[in-house]
């Protein structure tokens, strides 16, 4: 295999990494709440009725800004449900997921479990944009963060929380383009709607961020035409534009499925270009950043196989739904998209790993029993845990192969990240199935001088993952003869693997 090489330089970057990157999304979806992250009867369960050992998964994953409540659930979700006395709240039905809701968890119950996880997990609160509008937006907004002295606000402090909870990040909507979306709009009556909610937002609270809905994927037949008119009407009244991409091999295209990460870094770019050409337009000197709010490995072509033995009359509780066992493979190519995702922190400045625990998640849980880590756990804390800093400008000559979907393809994909104290870590990943890649770093004008670690995500057998049964059967390793002389980092990158090399 030929060399794959690239040039670190400090006067060379793309960015600062926003820690709201290293986003998650919790829905009222499946068992991601109920018998995820809440379950009153088990045995780790505090006070709150928060499952303790998911909330230090949670903490060891590196979460920060928790997407709630949805996702498709948000679009038929009435807060006033969620709140109060739990056994005066209304049972449901969820016309998104065929579930019944029982509003057990709800709004304060969600600040509680960001408040247990720590200062680093902030809300990013979604409004109903599907089946109301800017009243209730406005309604909610009171509820939650107006201190007191007005009649929701006081209903908070009745209802047991006297301080505001300060939800600052809002999402105006969620995937209003798609026609299964309860209260799908086109793009100019959405756009009307997030403007006119946005504004009103504003002048409840100017200090707001809110993300408008951007397509629900590249491959929609109104993408881009989508954002365009979306921005045309709510370009100077927000911040964000959403940006949402699953992924899954196809007809058994594994190679395909390996380079995944061409199509997101694709969309992101052509999200850009879109939304600068409409800042241009409007003559603003705005730039409008990237929320890419859902994003995961998902093996959507089975839910929606299983989505069809629904029985209209079935509307059960908290029901089994997308709970992916996910792969080494599966592993590597969420790795690659972590590193498409800071390739572009200049723009993306929020991200929602979809979900966060039992709903195609990197943690999963029994009822009543244990939690692990997937293996897409891994890739992430460790994003979480050195992608921090400033990302350098990294420009690959690698090998390639071909792809069905993509054409020709780097094998290798990478990015590098430098910390205030002057550390950078390396993020690479090799597409190759049965080869090893040399790996050659020029590092120039850094004063590095030692490989601190590399360590792999990779498996003899690629199809490995960790279960109930083997909750250990993968984890990173330890990679050996990596080394750094003369400013040059020289490593060997396994066959289908994650890497990340420390350097100090």
């Amino acid at each position: 295999m030929r060399t794959a090489r690239f040039t670190l330089d400090p006067a060379f970057t793309v960015g600062q990494v926003n820690a709201r990157i290293f986003g998650s999304f919790v829905e009222h979806l499946g068992r991601c709440v109920y018998t995820g992250i809440y379950e009153p009867d088990h045995p780790s369960a505090d006070e709150a009725g928060l499952r303790t050992d998911v909330l230090d998964l949670v903490r060891e994953l590196g979460v920060t800004a928790v997407r709630y409540p949805g996702g498709n659930f948000v679009s038929g979700y009435k807060w006033e449900d969620s709140v109060g006395p739990v056994e005066e709240r209304p049972r449901r039905l969820d016309l998104a997921w065929h579930s019944t809701e029982t509003n057990r968890f709800g709004l304060s119950e969600y600040i509680a479990f960001l408040k247990k996880l720590g200062p680093q997990a902030e809300p990013m609160m979604a409004v109903n944009l599907g089946t109301r509008g800017v009243a209730e937006a406005l309604e909610l907004q009171e509820y939650a963060n107006h201190p007191s002295g007005t009649a929701l606000s006081d209903l908070r402090a009745a209802h047991g929380d006297k301080e505001p909870f300060g939800i600052k990040l809002w999402c105006l909507g969620n995937e209003m383009d798609g026609p299964w979306q309860t209260g799908h709009k086109t793009a100019q009556e959405y756009g009307r709607l997030a403007a006119e909610t946005a504004r009103a937002m504003r002048q409840a609270d100017p200090s707001v961020e809110l993300v408008a809905c951007g397509s629900s994927s590249q491959a929609m037949p109104t993408f881009a035409a989508w954002e365009a008119t979306v921005l045309q009407e709510a370009y100077d009244l927000v911040d964000h534009i959403s940006l949402h991409a699953y992924y899954e091999p196809t007809d058994g295209d594994v190679d395909s499925f390996l380079a995944s990460a061409v199509d997101m870094e694709s969309f992101i770019e052509n999200v850009v270009a879109t939304a600068d050409h409409i800042g241009a337009r409007l003559k603003s000197k705005k730039k409008i950043n990237l929320s890419f709010d859902e994003w995961n490995v998902w093996y959507l072509s089975r839910w929606e196989e299983h989505s069809k033995t629904f029985a209209p009359s079935d509307w059960p509780e908290a029901p089994r739904l997308l709970e992916d066992n996910y792969s080494v493979t599966d592993a590597v190519v969420l790795g690659s998209l972590l590193i498409a995702l800071l390739r572009h922190a200049d723009r993306v400045t929020v991200a929602c790993l979809a979900q966060l625990v039992n709903v195609i998640a990197p943690i999963m849980t029994e009822p009543g029993g244990p939690a692990w880590r997937q293996t897409t756990f891994f890739p992430f804390a460790q994003a979480s845990q050195y992608g921090r800093g400033e990302v350098l400008d990294v420009r690959v000559d690698s090998p390639t192969y071909e792809t069905k979907k993509y054409g020709e393809t780097d094998l290798l994909h990478a990015t590098a990240v430098r910390a205030a104290d002057g550390t950078v870590t390396v993020f690479a990943v090799n597409r190759s199935r049965t080869a090893t890649l040399p790996l050659e770093v020029a590092l120039n004008g850094m004063e590095l001088t030692t490989v601190t670690e590399h360590s792999a995500l990779a498996d003899a057998d690629p199809d490995a993952r960790n279960t109930l049964d083997a909750p250990e059967r993968v984890v990173p390793h330890p990679v050996e003869g990596t080394a750094l002389a003369d400013g040059t980092l020289t490593a060997v990158l396994e066959p289908l693997s994650w890497n990340v090399i420390r350097l100090a």
